[in-house]
């Protein structure tokens, strides 16, 4: 669905260049439900802006769903973001017009496609849990529920993509939980493929990977040991917890490997920009330098 090669985003302000993202390499299959996590600044955002469209690679390749980003004319690109891709933001005013329906706001985008219009949009409500509120205007809704429509308003174009920003950063974590779970049954039932960026630990609960962006690059990925429908049965059947995720941390074409801070600072690495490096069998061993290194 998503193969991203040496992405470079570079944004010039004044005399200034700031490189978003700085050769990105990531690759998601079809049918994937993963996270993509990472401090403020380190191009998460900026990645989920090309994916959707909004915003265009400076160097690279980047295709999405069989289609070359870089390549797309305008009239091309406007296609792909009303066929091709869903968009869910962290701030509803983004997805919702205040004054009309749940309902009417989920016609919308379905009448600008031509379809049969009142009963897709029932449809989608009903998929969210939301058609007995159909008739309701946004300000008798929680701010879950608001969420839940944006949800749908996402699925009206049918898309095979759907990008999420930070989609429970405004709900408590209860509705939070609720709207991930929402996002693995759509996931299941229609093999939607969901990118979600987020800084949300619970997130890594509810996904199969999550991904770490930091300085503008992949840094590691953490895979699930087991399903998550697995890990509730043994929960669910008293059985111990274990860590769900193993992270493992990414090597670029040329052989770098960025180690989180925190291992390095556990093994008593700072204030040098040296560790030593030995091969000991299948293994290699990272330490911090002889003294006078």
């Amino acid at each position: 669905m998503i193969q991203c090669d040496g992405l470079v985003k570079i944004y010039k302000a004044s005399n200034l260049e700031v490189f978003a993202l700085q050769g990105l390499d990531l690759s998601v299959e079809s049918g994937e439900l993963m996270a993509i996590i990472g401090n403020s600044g380190s191009g998460k955002s900026t990645l989920l802006n090309m994916l959707g469209g909004l915003d265009r690679p400076t160097a690279g390749s980047l295709t999405v769903d069989g289609k070359d980003m870089l390549k797309m004319k305008e009239a091309e690109l406007v296609r792909y973001k009303r066929e091709s891709v869903g968009f869910v933001w962290q701030n509803n005013a983004r997805n919702l017009i205040p004054y009309l329906t749940a309902l009417e706001n989920v016609e919308l985008p379905i009448l600008l496609s031509g379809r049969r219009k009142r009963l897709r949009a029932l449809e989608l409500l009903e998929a969210v849990g939301l058609r007995h509120r159909a008739r309701n205007k946004l300000h008798q809704l929680s701010g879950g529920e608001q969420q839940r429509v944006a949800i749908a308003i996402a699925l009206a174009n049918q898309p095979r993509l759907l990008l999420a920003d930070e989609p429970t950063g405004s709900v408590d974590s209860r509705m939070a939980e609720q709207i991930l779970d929402l996002f693995r049954d759509l996931n299941r039932q229609l093999n939607l493929t969901i990118v979600i960026v987020t800084h949300d630990p619970l997130l890594a609960k509810k996904v199969d990977r999550v991904v770490a962006i930091r300085d503008g690059k992949i840094s590691s990925e953490m895979l699930r040991r087991k399903s998550y429908d697995e890990e509730l049965r043994e929960l669910e059947a008293g059985g111990a917890q274990e860590e769900s995720h193993v992270e493992y941390a990414i090597l670029d074409k040329a052989g770098r490997l960025q180690v989180p801070a925190d291992y390095l600072q556990a093994i008593g690495i700072k204030d040098t920009n040296k560790v030593k490096l030995e091969l000991n069998e299948d293994r290699i061993i990272l330490s911090p330098p002889d003294e006078g290194a």
